[in-house]
């Protein structure tokens, strides 16, 4: 039934560019700069870490069809090209380091990335339908979301029932709402826009 769909192709070649610019980019820049002590791209790659997780708790979301992934989905786009622009401590610090190939390769990298997200977001604004409708996921145009993450789930959860993968994801959710709420309720109007200050 999804093969019907005309845009399945992209929805696949999105998944690609992900795990390429959101998991194995930065992964690779996180090692070299811990290897180079660049502790300016080392703090500002582990926000974007924790930021982006919201991103795997999708996946696991998605591989059991629950229809509140296509929120976190969309909030997780937009939250990633904040986290790595918000902080005026880290970009000043990031922007005064010596001309390296680490530098250019992150800058490029938080570039691609901040136009990836924020094109996905915008693609993916006409989806959000499928979260509020019980009769809207279960046509092809949302069903396609969730091959990917069910292809996933084969590789690396295989005896995994999808239930219980969907319930970590929940409460990954659930644990990354109350930290998030946190941070913008209480910790944000101590700190500012400074990523250091304690």
């Amino acid at each position: 039934m999804q093969n019907d769909v005309w845009f399945r192709q992209l929805v696949w070649i999105d998944y690609r560019l992900a795990v390429l610019f959101l998991v194995m980019i930065p992964l690779i820049v996180l090692i070299w700069a811990y290897v180079q002590k660049v502790e300016g791209i080392q703090r500002l790659l582990m926000i974007y870490w924790r930021v982006s997780s919201l991103l795997v708790i999708t996946v696991y979301l998605m591989i059991a069809q629950y229809q509140v992934s296509f929120i976190s989905g969309l909030v997780g786009l937009i939250l990633i090209p904040v986290s790595l622009w918000f902080w005026v401590d880290l970009n000043d610090e990031i922007e005064y380091l010596p001309s390296t190939l680490l530098k250019l390769t992150f800058t490029s990298w938080r570039w691609a990335v901040t136009l990836y997200c924020l094109l996905g977001a915008i693609a993916f604004v006409p989806f959000l339908g499928c979260a509020f409708s019980s009769n809207a996921i279960k046509t092809p145009e949302c069903l396609v979301w969730f091959e990917a993450p069910l292809l996933f789930k084969e590789y690396f959860h295989h005896n995994s029932k999808h239930a219980m993968l969907g319930f970590l994801g929940i409460v990954g959710l659930i644990i990354y709402v109350v930290y998030l709420s946190y941070f913008v309720l209480v910790k944000l109007g101590k700190q500012g826009r400074s990523a250091t200050q304690q």
